[in-house]
Formats: structure tokens, C-alpha cells, sequence
């Protein structure tokens, strides 16, 4: 990596982080040497030296001077990593990134960090003695940091060298930190300019994070904001008499937040974390209305002093009693059945198209959902107003806080927007809640939203100005609308995105392919082989594929419509064997739920460029199928492919191919899918997955020079021997009761395809055969009462069933 600062003549800094110190191993501090390592960034992670032996190293006859005992808080949270859901290393083979030490012999080692970063305890006076033991031995040119929530950063950097303060800055992760995006930077007076817009370009392109830069005041931007939506929400729940699960019904997705909600996600965050993350800012308010509204309710209190303080104690505002959730009453203190508002008004609003119609109709409803929602909205958009300037400098440092930080979908001035702020306004004057004179003057000038196309209001300069956008940010709407829309049908689009390349975006419901789909890929080659350098398979939705038209094909079925199925599925295969042999380089971008047809498409591209959190695989058998896309054969063929021809496997290959697909084997990230080998050697990883589509344009852009298309070639084949071998293990799986009877059907079948049918052992066939044979087994398969029952049921629940 570069630096993207200016150097000052007086200001030495380095040019890149390959190595980092981390100071405290326990969650925090370990999930953040997790998401260095995940980035390919070596650390040390240093913690206190034990003052005790345990019971173990007494036995071993270790002494308190042993290193295995001066390391063991570090070494042992280490391992604590390998254990953790969700997991914080995008792969186990990480932890080799990370060393661990002790604060007393590994001092000198300080000198080799390129950044140090404190994640200790949260108290003021640990941090400054930490700070002036640390600071003789951070190297002139390196970055020091501390990851808190809420502490004053100007308070730490008070116990710091005049020489070391301009280096100095606050680096606030939101936990987990390789899963939240959110990463506030908080500078002191004193902090380099260079130094923030060096660590803010490195933390978006090295480590994938969404930056803000906040203000040193009280828990920063997001847990300011955040906190005090949760608790007006405890306080609208308590007055309007409602209950725990009416409010988590109300709160969560319906509005744009997480299914989680409110009161899951209390319980999910820790009841006592939250209530002293209120009562940090509590402690440091002045006496008033702000403040009372962060004094911890009562019942939270009594919550901790419970115990009962969520997930991690097995009980908080929830608690499973075997497969049954209860609520608690917090009238009684004892778990009741869950409650959840129901009835024709919700049902009314989520009908309604969009999710900005959603949530403009919840809060703004005129019964009992609205009553509920419009007051905690209500405080929480005065609130951020209030803050504005206070806390951050713009409104979208704001948004994108709550965005990144709290899983909203839409930030605090992008929901005002959606409600209407004249009329919301005006409402809540009358309503008697304050909202700041800026506001009163952006409207009085004729501004009646915050956001106008690339544009936001600006509080100090009264005017709208241009969001700042990272160029590496390719979003397919915004250049379907400038650079222009090629070719177009129901389920797809082929845009360009610049520089003769040309990405196709699918536009069907949960991007599902389809007949459209395929037409629109088999078009988009066509015209891409004439006119363009190369092209991207890109998507800007909630996950890449999550698998073909399941509808479809079902109903197809229960009408018996094998020709059209035989059809469907025949094209399906030539379409992604058509990717393969383009004569222009075909780039899959995936990210996300990456399932079935998603994994087949992706599969035959010259390249694959990914997303670090990548979920992908051939999960066909979960609804009583095998792949019909060519999945089998393209696996197979990738994992041949690993070893050069004179040693391949053929064997193993199969193998791995038949346990990938009979187990329905997903990858946990974009690193899990090149040891499931979906995934290869060459292919990229994208840390940020809004860089994704620029970096898979990077790479047509490097293939295209002389790109050849591979030639197409037999494969061998296990054969029948193969066979026998593949349906032994089938066989162990359903004598032992580990899948049902037509789960080993499917498993033979599948065994049949992988191995080639009945061949001999190493016959090479072209892949038309293999393609033909899968097409058969496909449609058998799909004829299958049992099969259509798993079909059924996965498009009604969500879920597999194992019939």
C-alpha cells in the first residue's frame, strides 16, 4: 500500500502498516488483531503479566518467569479466537498473523509497529500510565491510537510527549469489528491532518471500514445517538404500556433497522455494557433534559443487579425456555409469553412498496403502530439535529454512523427526508419538542431536505455541497443513469461502468435467475465480444445470488412441463459454459449469499474478485436437488485444476466435489471458499465490499490485454470404481441415521454425475457429457414427490426440510 498523505516538512509518518501492536487481548482488543490479520497485517497483541500460576502450569512446573506463563492472558485470548461465533478470522490459518507478548518483556517491540493501538480497560488513569510507560519506544513515523467508546481523547493525550501528540488519535471500532463497518476516527487538537486522512484511506482500503470522523465529546457519534434512541424508546414503551416483544415488533426491519430490533439487540450487546455506555455520557452532561434522558431507567439497573444481562447469562429482556422465547414483564420481573402487535394496519403498511413508503407509513400511522413510533422518531431526529456540529461536522457523518455502526438502513436526516420535513417539523413544534434554529433557517431559504442528489446541507455554510466519495465507490444505479444503460430486459441490465467495460447487474426479485437472467447473459457476451474490453457480473443489492427461480421451477414441475424444464435447464448450462468461453474476460464479483445458480455463474469466470464476507456454495440438495447449471462439472473441473496435470488427483477431486455438494457446504468467507476450492489462488479479495465493483473492473481491465478464452478439453473421470466409492460413503452416512432415505438418493445421483456414470477409471469425456448426464439426474430429481415437498417448504419457512 502507498501512502495517500502529503508529508509535512515537520511531520515523519509511515507510508504503510504492515506491522501493528495491540495493547490488551481481551475481546476488543483480540477481534481487532482478528481483523488485521483477515487484512494480511501481522501483530503483536501485548497484555499484563499474570501474578499468579494456575493449577495447570504448577503441574507442568512452570515459575511465574516462564514465558509460557508471562504470556498466557494474551496467548490464552488467542485461542479464544478459534472458538468465537461469529467468527472474528475469516479463516483459522490467520491466527499465524498474530504474535502475543506480555507488557513487560516486549516493550523493546514497540519499536517494530508501524501503529500502535491501546484497547485496554476503560478507565481514564490506566490509559495515561499505560501511555507514558509505551511512548519512549513508538517509532517517530508511527500512528498511536485508542480504540474506546466514549473516553476523551484530548484527557489521554494529555499523559503523551509534545512529539507524539500530533500522531495521536482516538480509532473507535464498533464490535465485532471484522462485521460492523463503522470505524470513528476521533483526532485531538494536536493530531496531524496527515495522520487522520492517512489512517482514514488505509482503514477504508485496507480494512474495509466505512470511516466518520467524530468530535471528542461523549461516546463520539454512533453510541451518542444510538443510546439515546434506545432509551427513548424504553421511555415510550413504559408510558404508552407496551411490551417488551410489541416494541421489538414495531422497531426493527418495518422501520429499517435490524431484525434484532431494540430489545434483542440490548440483550445481544450486554444490558450492563449499554447501561455504562449511558452512563458515560450521564456522568459528563450538565444538568437538564439531556441528562435525565441518559439516567438509566430503574429496571435496567435492577436488570444488572440481576444478573440477568442477556445473551451471555442466558437471560436479559429474553429467555429461551427449550425452543420457546418469553418476555420479560417489567411490571413483575417474571417472563411471559411473547407478545407482538399484529392486525390489518401492519399488514397495510408492509404491503407498501419500498422501504422508505415502510417506514413513512409506520411512524407516521395513525394508530397504534404510529403512536408508538412517531414520538421515539420524533426525539431522536430533534436530537441528532441538536448534535449536529457538535459531534460531527456534517449530517452525513451522522447517517453514515447509525448506518455503519447500528445496522440502520437509513440515518437520522435520510429518515426526516423520507417523512417530509416541512410537515414533520411543523408537527413536532406543535408537539412541543425543540428543534434547533438551523433547521427553521434551511427551510425559510427554500431547502426543504437535507439530501438533494449528490448533495447534503450543509449547517455552517447554509448551502448544499458535494458528499465526498472514495473513486473506488462503483455503484451500478448511479452509472446506469449517467454512463448509460446497453442492453435491458425484466431480471437484468448491462451498464457501462467506464473505461470499455461493462458490468451486468441482475434486477430480478432477491437477484434470482431466470430465463431473463440467462437471456440477458448470453445477449450481454455477444456484444461485449464486439464492443467492450471485458465485463463484471456485479449486483448493489443485499446479497450477490441467492440461487435460481425456485418458484418457477417448482411449478413447472407440479404441472409435469418436463420438455419446458429440460429446456430451462439445458440453457441454464450452455449460458454459464458460455461465460467460461468468452472471448473477452467475464469477471464474477460475489459478496454476500453467493448460493446455488450464484455460485454456478461464478464459477466459469475468468476470474473471480470477491468480497471478504462471501457465502458461497452448492446448497442444491437443502430442496431435493443436485446443481443443473453446471456446478458439478465446473467444481470438479476447478479443483483438478489445482494441481498441475502430470499430479492431478483425480480421486480426491471427486471427492472434495461430492462432500462440497452432498453437504451442502458453505464457505464462511471469501478466504473459507478457496479451501472449499471454489475460490482460487488468483482470484481477488475486496476487504470493502463497496470497492468491489471497481476492483473486478480492475481486473478485466488487466486481463483484457491478449486475453485468450481457455480451449475446451476432456476431463477424466473416476468412473465407476469412483462411483462405488462416492456411494459407500452415502451408505455409511445412512445406516449410522444421519440422512433420510431420499437424501441417499440424491446422494447417488449426485455420486453418478461427479464420477461420469459408468465408465472406466480415468476415461476422459468431453463436458457435454458430464452437463448431459447432470441435466438427467436434475430432472429426475425434480419429478420426486419428496423433492417438490423440500422445495415447498424451503419457499414457505425459509428453511430446509429432511424428509
Amino acid at each position: 500500500m502507498t501512502s495517500h498523505i502529503e508529508q509535512s516538512t515537520d511531520l515523519r509518518l509511515t507510508n504503510s502498516i504492515r506491522f501493528a501492536v495491540v495493547i490488551g487481548s481481551g475481546v476488543m482488543g483480540a477481534g481487532i488483531a482478528a481483523h488485521l490479520a483477515n487484512a494480511g497485517i501481522r501483530s503483536l497483541m501485548l497484555d499484563i503479566v499474570p501474578r499468579e500460576l494456575t493449577a495447570k502450569e504448577e503441574a507442568k512446573g512452570l515459575t511465574l518467569e516462564s514465558p509460557e506463563v508471562r504470556n498466557r492472558i494474551a496467548s490464552e485470548n488467542r485461542q479464544k479466537l478459534l472458538k468465537q461465533n461469529p467468527a472474528p478470522l475469516a479463516t483459522a490459518d490467520h491466527l499465524n498473523f498474530i504474535e502475543v507478548g506480555n507488557l513487560e518483556d516486549d516493550l523493546e517491540r514497540l519499536k517494530e509497529a508501524d501503529w500502535v493501538i491501546e484497547v485496554v480497560v476503560e478507565r481514564l488513569d490506566v490509559k495515561q500510565q499505560l501511555f507514558e510507560k509505551i511512548a519512549p519506544y513508538i517509532r517517530e513515523d508511527a500512528i498511536l491510537s485508542s480504540n474506546t467508546s466514549g473516553i476523551s481523547i484530548e484527557a489521554m493525550a494529555s499523559a503523551l510527549p509534545e512529539g507524539l501528540k500530533s500522531r495521536f488519535l482516538g480509532t473507535h471500532f464498533f464490535n465485532p469489528p471484522r462485521y460492523l463497518k463503522l470505524l470513528e476516527l476521533i483526532p485531538t487538537e494536536k493530531t496531524a491532518r496527515p495522520v487522520i486522512d492517512f489512517m482514514s484511506r488505509f482503514a477504508e482500503d485496507r480494512l474495509g471500514k466505512g470511516v466518520v470522523e467524530a468530535k471528542d465529546t461523549p461516546n463520539f457519534i454512533g453510541n451518542r445517538i444510538g443510546t439515546y434512541g434506545l432509551l427513548v424508546t424504553f421511555e415510550e414503551m413504559l408510558k404508552q404500556n407496551a411490551s417488551i416483544g410489541e416494541m421489538d415488533s414495531i422497531t426493527g426491519p418495518l422501520i429499517g433497522r435490524p431484525k434484532s430490533a431494540t430489545f434483542r439487540t440490548l440483550d445481544v450487546v450486554g444490558i450492563d455494557t449499554f447501561v455504562h455506555v449511558a452512563g458515560n455520557v450521564y456522568e459528563t452532561l450538565e444538568a437538564g433534559e439531556e441528562k435525565d434522558t441518559f439516567d438509566v431507567p430503574s429496571e435496567m439497573k435492577q436488570l444488572v443487579e440481576k444478573g440477568w444481562i442477556g445473551q451471555k447469562a442466558g437471560q436479559g429482556f429474553y429467555k429461551k425456555e427449550g425452543k420457546v422465547i418469553q418476555e420479560l414483564n417489567l411490571q413483575t420481573f417474571e417472563y411471559e409469553q411473547l407478545k407482538a402487535i399484529t392486525g390489518p394496519e401492519l399488514d397495510q403498511i408492509k404491503s407498501l412498496p419500498g422501504s422508505k413508503a415502510k417506514l413513512k407509513g409506520a411512524i407516521l400511522n395513525k394508530g397504534r403502530i404510529g403512536q408508538l413510533l412517531w414520538p421515539i422518531t420524533a426525539k431522536t431526529l430533534a436530537y441528532s439535529a441538536r448534535l449536529t456540529g457538535e459531534i460531527a461536522d456534517t449530517i452525513v457523518a451522522i447517517d453514515d454512523a447509525m448506518k455503519w455502526g447500528f445496522g440502520w438502513k437509513f440515518g437520522p436526516f435520510e429518515m426526516w427526508d423520507a417523512l417530509g420535513v416541512e410537515k414533520s417539523v411543523e408537527r413536532m413544534k406543535a408537539e412541543g419538542y425543540e428543534v434547533p434554529a438551523w433547521i427553521d433557517e434551511m427551510l425559510a431559504a427554500g431547502n426543504t431536505s437535507f439530501y438533494k442528489g449528490d448533495q447534503y446541507y450543509d449547517k455552517a455554510s447554509k448551502a448544499y455541497v458535494e458528499k465526498t466519495v472514495n473513486p473506488k465507490e462503483l455503484k451500478l444505479k448511479p452509472l446506469a443513469k449517467s454512463n448509460g444503460i446497453i442492453l435491458e430486459n425484466g431480471g437484468a441490465r448491462l451498464v457501462d461502468i467506464g473505461d470499455d467495460v461493462v458490468a451486468l447487474e441482475f434486477t430480478s426479485p432477491n437477484n434470482a435467475i431466470g430465463v431473463d437472467i440467462m437471456q440477458m447473459i448470453e445477449q450481454s457476451i455477444d456484444r461485449v465480444e464486439q464492443d467492450f474490453k471485458g465485463m463484471v457480473l456485479a449486483n448493489d443489492g443485499k446479497n450477490f445470488c441467492v440461487g435460481a427461480n425456485l418458484a418457477m421451477m417448482l411449478m413447472e414441475a407440479e404441472d409435469e412441463n418436463w420438455y419446458e424444464l429440460d429446456w430451462i435447464i439445458n440453457k441454464f448450462q450452455q449460458v454459464v459454459q458460455k461465460i467460461r468461453y468468452s472471448g473477452r474476460p467475464v469477471v464474477a464479483a460475489p459478496y454476500g449469499m453467493t448460493l446455488g445458480g450464484g455460485t454456478e455463474i461464478s464459477l466459469p469466470a475468468a476470474r473471480m474478485q470477491a468480497a471478504l464476507e462471501t457465502y458461497m456454495g452448492l446448497v442444491e440438495v437443502g430442496v431435493g436437488l443436485i446443481p443443473g447449471g453446471g456446478g458439478n462439472v465446473n467444481t470438479y473441473r476447478r479443483l483438478l485444476e489445482q494441481t498441475p496435470k502430470s499430479m492431478q488427483n483425480i480421486e480426491k477431486a471427486a471427492q472434495q466435489t461430492f462432500e462440497n455438494i452432498a453437504m451442502a457446504k458453505v464457505s464462511k468467507s471469501a478466504f473459507d471458499a478457496k479451501a472449499l476450492g471454489y475460490h482460487r489462488a488468483v482470484d481477488g479479495i475486496s476487504m470493502n465490499r463497496d470497492h468491489l465493483t471497481f476492483d473486478a473492473k480492475q481486473t478485466v481491465l488487466e486481463l483484457a490485454d491478449g486475453y485468450t478464452a481457455p480451449v475446451r478439453e476432456k476431463l477424466p473421470v473416476v468412473g465407476q470404481t469412483g462411483k462405488a466409492t462416492l456411494e459407500l460413503a452415502a451408505y455409511e452416512m445412512f445406516y449410522g441415521g444421519y440422512i433420510s432415505e431420499h437424501d441417499l438418493k440424491i446422494a447417488k445421483k449426485l455420486a453418478h454425475v461427479i464420477s461420469g456414470g459408468d465408465l472406466a477409471y480415468g476415461t476422459l469425456v468431453d463436458e457435454q457429457y458430464l452437463l448431459d448426464i447432470e441435466r438427467e439426474a436434475f430432472l429426475s430429481l425434480i419429478g420426486e414427490p419428496k423433492s417438490q415437498q423440500r422445495m415447498q417448504h424451503m419457499l414457505v419457512k425459509g428453511k430446509p426440510l429432511r424428509n
